[in-house]
């Protein structure tokens, strides 16, 4: 790995050194009200409260680092109570693991005292089962994202799609897949390629396309799939491609490639053969820090009013390559350029770090990818009309660096029916590094 590292800083070393030694002050992004009425605004969601995990004992895997892929099921749990959140969650598990669990939904409890054991907890409807067949095992800091989609006809209900990858992605691999809702069943399908794009802008969070928008800009198009990768890797901000997906019946087999993909948010420009985007100071999203963590998203939707969603862990204040006490690392591959001692735990953890971190929700208008895929707008041009700052409704809002804790939120899952959104807020200590989902209804 230090010598697959040292290559890509020979390659690219002068274009890092520059963006790390600008050592930019990343301010907090304007929310500013918008006059569009066809934008979901920030002032549309409203808090509901949250509720907690399952603490189950044994089995092949817990809710402990859990929530970095989650998607609604609106068909589960149908004996739960009759309190106004029916359907069910499929979440994946602790990090090393990645397996899929069903839970129920409780209806959740605001705690202005920000105490978690006053929260409902959810039930485990299907226990942990490892729908990759041992493959994240394999990965070196696995990321997975999941989407329940239902079928484009009426043989089946519907499938949980999948996408998966890790930290590094030297290699060219499969990324994608489907598997039926009974998770027992060995009925899963894939991985694949999608052509032309790299594992850094893919395999991370996955959530539907509205049907209304598909139809009018990208028929058959149901899914957007992406990632935003630490650094310039996978470009100066945030990625989303678009992908018709099989159903389960017919699904290709593995290795095979998906063809119909169309980018919808690239800050930056694929390279052929090369894993990582060729960037550009004027292709970056505005407010960008090479720390930032965009980890989930949803297509929102409120009766004529629209928005695509990112969620994840914002940098704050001035973002440097090195340790987390603000000793910074060289990366410009001058071999002669000194290279300081690893400090002593808790700031042992080399990589991107930042002053101050926030929970955050960046909303796009869902008529600028529809520009982009017409032909009309390159795909660096989109950028967030709003932020929505959470960080006031978690239990833990800071770096937590004895516990080795960077990052906030988890992935997102939307019921669109209702207009209900849950979130993950990861690792909350006083319940035992367990995941804390929050609801929020988009008004």
């Amino acid at each position: 790995m230090i010598a697959k590292w040292g290559e890509y800083v020979r390659r690219h070393g002068m274009c890092v050194l520059v963006s790390l030694l600008s050592s930019c002050v990343h301010a907090d992004p304007p929310e500013s009200p918008t006059t569009d009425s066809g934008r979901i605004s920030v002032e549309d969601f409203e808090y509901r409260g949250a509720f907690r995990l399952p603490h189950v004992a044994g089995g092949d895997s817990n809710w402990e680092y859990s929530g970095y892929a989650m998607t609604y099921w609106p068909e589960g749990d149908p004996s739960g109570d009759d309190d106004g959140y029916p359907g069910s969650l499929f979440i994946v598990g602790h990090d090393h693991h990645q397996m899929i669990a069903e839970v129920s939904i409780p209806k959740p409890v605001i705690s202005d005292a920000k105490q978690v054991n006053v929260l409902p907890a959810a039930a485990m409807l299907q226990p942990f089962t490892d729908i990759l067949s041992g493959q994240a095992s394999e990965l070196e800091i696995p990321r997975m994202g999941i989407e329940f989609l239902p079928s484009s006809d009426s043989a089946s209900s519907g499938a949980l799609h999948w996408c998966i990858g890790q930290h590094f992605e030297f290699d060219r691999r499969p990324t994608h897949g489907i598997k039926g809702v009974q998770l027992s069943q060995a009925d899963a399908r894939g991985c694949w390629f999608l052509d032309g794009y790299s594992a850094y802008v893919l395999n991370d969070y996955l959530f539907e396309i509205p049907d209304s928008w598909s139809q009018k800009n990208l028929p058959g198009f149901r899914l957007a799939t992406g990632r935003f990768r630490d650094g310039q890797w996978g470009g100066f901000g945030p990625a989303l491609v678009a992908y018709q997906p099989p159903d389960l019946a017919d699904a290709p087999a593995a290795n095979e490639t998906i063809t119909n993909c169309k980018p919808l948010l690239l800050y930056g420009q694929p390279q052929p053969g090369v894993a990582e985007l060729a960037v550009h100071p004027d292709h970056k999203m505005n407010q960008f820090s090479e720390s930032d963590e965009w980890s989930g998203g949803a297509w929102l939707t409120a009766e004529n009013r629209s928005a695509m969603m990112l969620i994840g862990t914002k940098a704050i204040g001035k973002t440097w390559y090195g340790f987390s006490n603000g000793v910074v690392y060289p990366i410009s591959g001058d071999p002669n350029e000194p290279v300081p001692d690893v400090p002593d735990f808790p700031h042992d953890q080399r990589g991107w770090w930042s002053e101050s971190i926030r929970a955050q929700a960046i909303l796009f208008d869902p008529e600028d990818l529809a520009k982009v895929a017409r032909g009309e707008w390159k795909t660096w041009q989109p950028q967030p009309y709003q932020t929505l700052d959470l960080t006031k409704y978690l239990f833990e809002s800071t770096f937590e660096h004895e516990r080795q804790k960077r990052y906030l939120l988890g992935a997102a899952a939307f019921d669109r029916q209702r207009g209900v959104l849950y979130v993950v807020e990861r690792r909350v200590k006083v319940d035992d590094e367990r995941s804390v989902v929050h609801v929020f209804k988009i008004n």
